[in-house]
């Protein structure tokens, strides 16, 4: 029988063994194509991918003076290439806090990205401020300042307690990613609109340039509504979501 059966068995495990490997090869080459789906539609990849002929193509445009195009090749990554990607789960030292993941708040994400030399505006963090007081429970503003821990401190306390203030740094390990995706293509001030979903609604760079003798009212009002119209975006988005949600 030792004979006999081994001959029957051994033609039946290959064919198991083949069917085995067949399924196996099929499903990783599933999880390949699902990863890979997954990743293209991040933010990063896009910004990315799509960021060299940007650059290349506002810097000549800028050169020749010709701020509309500048602007118009802006719109046209953001809303060709970015709105509607999936925004990378990224996170961000505190001063006082553990690091911050964005995948961790459930609400929409007002995001701003500034720098300790770049001075805000007089009346711009109060404005900011108050819409964190009134609109806190909807949204997280977040604030992300390109600087060191030592230079964050001082910066921190005058942020309204319901404003995560967050700060990153190349010269952190793992910050080197976050810092070369937001920081090194988009510049600063930027300001990132993101759902709930942590999907990307908008992107809006620069702020608003004000003269020395501007006063402290018309600086606040400027910046509030600035801020106000980017909140109330994020807000709109996610009742009309809501919205949907309920009729279905």
């Amino acid at each position: 029988m030792g004979d006999k059966s081994r001959n029957f068995i051994e033609p039946k495990m290959k064919k198991m063994l083949k069917f085995y490997f067949k399924i196996t090869a099929f499903c990783l080459l599933s999880y390949s194509v699902t990863a890979q789906d997954s990743a293209h539609a991040l933010f990063s990849y896009n910004i990315h991918k799509n960021i060299k002929p940007y650059i290349r193509n506002s810097n000549a445009a800028y050169e020749k003076g010709n701020f509309v195009l500048g602007k118009t090749l802006f719109d046209s990554l953001v809303y060709n290439h970015l709105v509607g990607t999936k925004f990378d789960d990224f996170s961000f030292k505190r001063v006082h806090k553990k690091r911050l993941h964005l995948a961790s708040i459930k609400k929409p994400v007002y995001l701003l990205t500034y720098s300790s030399w770049c001075v805000p505006a007089k009346g711009e963090i109060p404005a900011l401020n108050k819409l964190a007081k009134t609109y806190g429970k909807d949204i997280q503003i977040v604030v992300v300042f390109w600087d060191r821990r030592k230079d964050m401190k001082k910066i921190a306390r005058r942020f309204h307690s319901q404003i995560e203030v967050c700060y990153a740094d190349e010269t952190y390990n793992r910050d080197c990613y976050l810092v070369s995706t937001l920081k090194h293509t988009l510049g600063i001030p930027t300001t990132f609109l993101i759902d709930e979903g942590m999907n990307v609604i908008d992107i809006r760079r620069g702020g608003i340039n004000l003269g020395p003798k501007t006063t402290y009212a018309t600086s606040f009002e400027l910046n509030y509504n600035r801020f106000y119209d980017g909140i109330s975006a994020l807000i709109i988005n996610e009742n009309t979501a809501n919205g949907r949600i309920a009729k279905q």
